[in-house]
């Protein structure tokens, strides 16, 4: 009998080889070997790749249950240790769901004099580099009182099973160590993260030194004496006032350093990388509106905008390589990520009812879905929109414009001299018609590029929430789990104290999303209207100029 499996997940394919799959969708197995966190198998459409192992459950008819890629028996083994959470996702290895992952490919390599010298992994009590997680050493320089201890660590993971799978989301974020009171280190002042109980729910303490960043026109340099080429971005924040010179592998490195750090904040995505064609007008045009963007929504998180790596990104120095390379080994030595980075968050002082936070979590996955679908339709439509203009529409009405051309050539040949102005009213509809073509090749850059640009953003914010609701799906599992366990001392409050700090910080971020959006898509399809009236009026001006000629005739 064939080896089925049934998706857990919905899944899309993005490389050659993967197969897309959607949630309780069966699917055939080749083998229930699982390769680097991947099976391989058929879809329902007959679809033959690879698809990650723990986006499904392999199901076995002869014992009756369920079985995850890994082989084992989750649902049974949780029944013994009391472990029932299934929330769980991988993000990709090499080719799956980058929900919160670097940028794939490269367009600029890593060799110049900016990243020599050892790496943070490399040094006594050095944090792995990007990707990687770390708790603090003994040697931590943090000299604050300790945010929270460890006193409860043994006995609440002795209360509350650990989750099976170790790709899962809500383990490499550190939420699950975080939850059975496994983190412990010691938190500055500044860097604690407030939430605060706004009219709405929770929400990010904003900011109170806001400032913006403007982004110049990059410049070609070379090196090695002209051997190497890059283009460098000038930035100037508001706050400095002081413009520094900054690379794109440079924002590669500080997304990485950002995602690493906040594992429940959406950090945007960077606009992608490209092999070729990196110093052609129309890419560098495309990167720039992309960085634009991805910095103005750095700018107003009010989190991600005061953390240090970024300040450090915006205000050192060009021209100091020593303090950069000193900003640069810190955050990769920071010990306030993972499991840690959970000690930062500051709750508002009345806790959360967590049956109202499953609710509104709940609430929020299937609006960012849906929304999810709308934005890669609305792209489909403007693309498909913007070439019918650019092509389409434009040959349409050169084509009338050449129809009058050929209708006044033929009025011309009666050379009668009332006839002239006639023959110049026909000539001169026929340009206007030309004109009016050219008027819709060039309207998208001023409307629909826009348009596309903040989906773009959106589209990368929406990729990174399932994995923030995971680690808060997963933290309330564990928080349900305790309460079977309440004759254990301190256990159970513990979780839930942490559980509702993990919750604060979602429903805070999703917030953040919320008002984000909202002032965007205002502010964009205001935008879009304007330049579409005054894309009309062009027209409408240029035709009664033709008409005005007939007035003469």
């Amino acid at each position: 009998m064939a080896l089925r499996a049934r998706a857990l997940y919905d899944f899309v394919s993005e490389n050659p080889g993967e197969i897309s799959v959607v949630e309780n969708e069966l699917l055939t197995l080749y083998s229930e070997d699982v390769v680097d966190g991947w099976l391989e198998g058929t879809n329902s459409r007959g679809e033959s790749g690879l698809f990650p192992a723990s986006y499904v459950e392999i199901l076995r008819s002869d014992k009756g249950l369920p079985v995850q890629g890994n082989g084992e028996y989750p649902y049974q083994k949780c029944a013994q240790q009391g472990d029932t959470s299934t929330e769980s996702t991988p993000t990709r290895g090499y080719p799956s769901y980058s929900y919160h992952s670097t940028s794939q490919g490269s367009d600029e390599d890593w060799d110049d004099d900016w990243d020599d010298g050892p790496t943070a992994a490399d040094e006594p009590g050095g944090a792995p580099g990007k990707g990687g997680s770390a708790l603090p050493s003994s040697s931590s320089t943090y000299s604050a009182s300790p945010r929270r201890g460890s006193s409860q660590q043994s006995r609440s993971s002795a209360t509350v099973g650990r989750n099976l799978n170790r790709f899962s989301t809500f383990v490499k974020s550190g939420g699950e160590a975080f939850v059975l009171g496994e983190a412990s280190g010691f938190v500055r002042e500044e860097d604690k993260i407030c939430v605060v109980m706004g009219q709405f729910g929770p929400e990010w303490q904003d900011n109170p030194r806001p400032f913006t960043c403007i982004i110049d026109d990059p410049t070609k340099q070379t090196k090695f004496k002209g051997m190497k080429s890059y283009m460098s971005y000038g930035l100037t924040p508001s706050h400095t006032q002081s413009q520094v010179n900054r690379r794109y592998k440079h924002f590669d490195w500080l997304y990485a350093r950002l995602v690493e750090r906040f594992p429940v904040i959406s950090v945007p995505h960077l606009p992608e990388k490209q092999a070729t064609g990196r110093f052609e007008e129309d890419f560098i045009s495309k990167r720039r509106k992309g960085l634009i963007w991805w910095m103005n929504h750095m700018t107003t998180h009010p989190v991600l905008s005061r953390c240090d790596v970024f300040q450090h990104f915006l205000t050192c120095s060009s021209t100091d390589e020593k303090a950069w390379k000193q900003g640069k080994r810190k955050a990769e030595r920071d010990c306030l990520v993972g499991a840690n980075f959970f000690l930062t968050i500051v709750p508002p002082a009345v806790p959360l009812d967590l049956q109202d936070v499953e609710s509104k979590v709940d609430g929020f996955k299937a609006f960012a879905k849906k929304m999810d679908e709308s934005l890669a339709q609305v792209n489909v439509t403007l693309g498909e929109f913007a070439r019918k203009q650019v092509t389409g529409f434009r040959k349409e009405y050169q084509r009338v414009g050449q129809a009058f051309q050929l209708l006044g050539q033929a009025f011309e040949l009666d050379q009668q001299e009332y006839s002239l102005k006639l023959n110049q009213a026909i000539a001169f509809t026929s340009q206007a018609y030309e004109t009016v073509g050219d008027y819709f090749a060039e309207q998208p850059r001023q409307d629909l590029e826009p348009v596309s640009d903040l989906l773009a953003i959106y589209q990368g914010h929406l990729a990174n929430f399932p994995d923030i609701v995971h680690v808060q799906k997963g933290a309330l599992t564990k928080a349900k789990e305790s309460q079977r366990h309440s004759d254990e001392k301190d256990g159970p409050a513990g979780i839930h104290e942490r559980c509702n700090i993990i919750s604060c910080a979602t429903l805070a971020e999703m917030q953040h999303f919320h008002r984000t959006r909202v002032r965007d898509f205002k502010g964009q399809m205001q935008h879009y209207l304007q330049q579409q009236i005054a894309f009309y009026q062009r027209i409408t001006g240029k035709l009664e100029e033709a008409l005005h000629m007939y007035d003469q005739a």
